[in-house]
């Protein structure tokens, strides 16, 4: 089965050719994929994306697909996915590095029938407190697998445990036409959007997905103040998108969240002391919730110490997301 490899990009010549080497080196070892094409998704690019992947790509085949405007990555890997000419597409993000054996481990399981894959992620953090944070993060969230990294599957019943996200995803491109036609968000513009959950949440309740250690890629989280806090802001409009609905079992944490901020909010404006006293409180029990799940020292020091920095960022960004939400319902009730 002939594979594409779509690579959604904005601005990010370095983190394509780096994505983009390493898995012409993992293709180069699975022949059984071949022939392959990488397809470059440039979502408006101002800088040259195309030549540095043309360059990292070796022998294969390098085709962009470009939208005239900087859209978001859910409409850049539209464009790309149906650029696509393979009967399977991988899903990789910029800057991610799939491990060289990947594709040779997947070629033998395709050809028995387990066609969706979801790459088990390696953050790669180092010492760097923010990469740490989001380590432990996943850790806690998705330790039925990370505690054991194993060759398994699961389907829409164990949805939520398992590590998921179409950052490193292989599946036929015709299923994800389809999850890709069936996607609705509640809001107007699909670039603050949840743009993987409800993709794979589509295709887990029609196939099991497969994970394990021998499809495996690497991230590097965000390494700064600023982006960390960017990325906390633009998640909690994500997290109002992708569970403010009844089907998610976050639904009532999304509800609560609004009536208790402002409550919050009234009580620090009525005595200022209210916000050190919660910050104080949350390292607290952010750290106590680390060292009783026996995450490593650095790990619980970088989680509980950014934990209200990234709660407060989060939270102001799910007051953006029920914003984009009335602002998307007053236009549909409008037209």
């Amino acid at each position: 089965m002939r594979l594409s490899v779509v690579l959604p990009v904005y601005n990010e010549p370095d983190g394509v050719a780096e994505t983009v080497a390493t898995v012409a080196a993992a293709l180069a070892a699975a022949p059984a994929l071949a022939p392959a094409e990488f397809v470059i998704a440039d979502d408006g690019s101002t800088v040259d994306v195309a030549g540095p992947a043309r360059a990292a790509a070796g022998d294969v085949p390098v085709r962009v697909a470009r939208l005239d405007r900087n859209s978001g990555r859910f409409e850049a890997r539209r464009h790309g996915l149906e650029a696509a000419a393979g009967d399977l597409v991988l899903f990789v993000d910029a800057g991610i590095e799939l491990e060289p054996g990947s594709l040779a481990f997947l070629a033998p399981r395709i050809a028995d029938g387990r066609s969706v894959w979801n790459g088990d992620v390696l953050i790669d953090a180092g010492a760097n407190p923010f990469a740490l944070f989001w380590k432990a993060v996943c850790a806690l969230a998705f330790a039925i697998y990370l505690d054991d990294p194993r060759e398994t599957s699961f389907g829409i019943e164990e949805f939520e445990p398992f590590p998921k996200g179409t950052g490193c995803f292989l599946a036929p491109r015709a299923l994800l036409l389809e999850s890709f036609a069936a996607f609705r968000s509640v809001y107007g513009d699909t670039r603050f959007a949840n743009d993987d959950g409800p993709i794979i949440r589509y295709i887990a309740e029609r196939r099991r997905i497969n994970i394990a250690p021998g499809f495996r890629c690497v991230y590097r989280p965000r390494r700064n103040l600023r982006s960390f806090v960017r990325h906390a802001f633009h998640r909690g409009s994500v997290f109002v998108d992708g569970h403010g609905h009844r089907e998610s079992r976050f639904f009532p944490a999304v509800i609560a969240f609004f009536p208790a901020s402002i409550v919050l909010a009234l009580a620090t404006a009525r005595r200022p002391a209210v916000a050190p006293v919660t910050a104080v409180a949350t390292i607290a029990a952010t750290a106590t919730v680390g060292i009783a799940k026996r995450r490593p020292p650095r790990e619980v020091a970088a989680l509980a110490g950014l934990m209200p920095v990234y709660l407060a960022a989060h939270g102001v960004g799910m007051w953006r997301g029920l914003a984009l939400a009335v602002q998307a319902r007053a236009r549909s009730w409008r037209a």
